[in-house]
């Protein structure tokens, strides 16, 4: 069932006690899959005491780590906060125990509520597709090896193995988007045509291949990162999509609109410039800087919006600049970009 390799030795699963990440737990286990677990309580819920005995548990009998976070969030903007509190968790026992891999149970039923979600706020394909089996981060690679599996398929696994589970009944309540999207259209929908859904989620993403849109930055220093200016709005906007993404930020369509009229802006945390040869992304800073070095960046034409970040870490302007400019003719030369 699962439908990408996972090669790497120190592995990270983000569990829940839920149908998806339970089935992934233990068809990790049947294919001899080395991993550790790391579940967040929100105590919102009296039941979710029990899905963290459930995961000690599990990590006792299988011989596995386990890590719980435990947290008290505000109600506002609940979903949005749990989620950043979630990968911040992550994160940290990524960089403190090696984890090369975070796992998720995300599944194909959260791919069609992705995409029902994205439709109703105008989007394009890139966003409309926008969860991918593999995602590469700065110092860890996030796998969804169950994205073409669908929630039924996985509860009829773990029914079939008489494997415990719990099911969270928070995720009835249509207040939050996600679960008005899975009650009222998504789940029905899966029900009746799962196989052509799956197939079409196929052909989008080899379309979306063919596009060649470059995801690779052409130069990264720590957080900051560079592309090739691709000479088309939209396909310039694609990439800085993708590029937030992996950051974790999701641009609204009046943000899109926002980069492309102004060209050198500030979104939430990050400042993004777009200039005729290049686009900067790096995180928002705020500093002041003496005239050498702004001096210095006006010389090597770097937007003024991202000098703050280059005087903050210390970034050597010519260097840089040199190392790009090679970069950007190896680009071209190859047809890489």
């Amino acid at each position: 069932m699962l439908s990408v390799e996972v090669t790497t030795r120190k592995n990270l699963l983000a569990f829940s006690g839920g149908v998806d990440s339970t089935a992934l737990f233990f068809l990790l286990l049947h294919n001899n899959i080395p991993f550790d677990i790391a579940i967040v309580n929100y105590n919102t819920r009296e039941q979710s005491k029990q899905e963290v005995v459930y995961a000690l548990s599990l990590a006792l009998e299988y011989k596995k780590q386990c890590f719980i976070h435990s947290v008290h969030l505000e109600a506002s903007n609940f979903e949005h906060t749990a989620r950043q509190t979630r990968y911040e968790f992550f994160e940290e026992l990524i960089v403190e125990y090696g984890y090369e891999t975070l796992l998720t149970a995300h599944q194909l039923n959260d791919k069609l509520e992705w995409f029902l979600m994205q439709l109703s706020r105008g989007a394009g394909l890139s966003e409309l597709i926008g969860l991918h089996e593999t995602l590469y981060k700065t110092n860890y690679t996030i796998l969804r090896p169950l994205l073409n599996c669908s929630k039924k398929s996985l509860e009829a696994y773990l029914q079939a193995n008489q494997f415990k589970y719990f099911h969270d009944e928070s995720n009835n309540d249509t207040i939050y988007t996600r679960n008005y999207f899975r009650q009222k259209f998504a789940n029905a929908f899966m029900d009746e045509f799962e196989n052509g859904v799956k197939k079409s989620f196929e052909y989008l993403h080899k379309d979306l291949l063919s596009l060649n849109i470059p995801i690779h930055p052409i130069y990264q220093n720590n957080e900051l990162v560079v592309f090739k200016n691709s000479l088309d709005d939209n396909l310039n906007i694609r990439i800085i999509d993708m590029a937030l993404k992996q950051r974790g930020y999701i641009l609204s369509q009046a943000q899109r609109e926002e980069i492309i009229k102004q060209k050198e802006c500030v979104i939430d945390a990050f400042t993004i410039a777009i200039t005729p040869t290049f686009i900067y992304l790096c995180p928002y800073i705020k500093l002041t800087m003496d005239k050498p070095f702004k001096e210095l960046c006006r010389v090597h034409k770097i937007p003024k919006k991202i000098r703050a970040y280059l005087c903050e870490n210390s970034v050597d302007i010519k260097t840089m600049k040199e190392e790009l400019m090679l970069n950007f003719e190896s680009a071209l030369m190859s047809k890489s970009f």
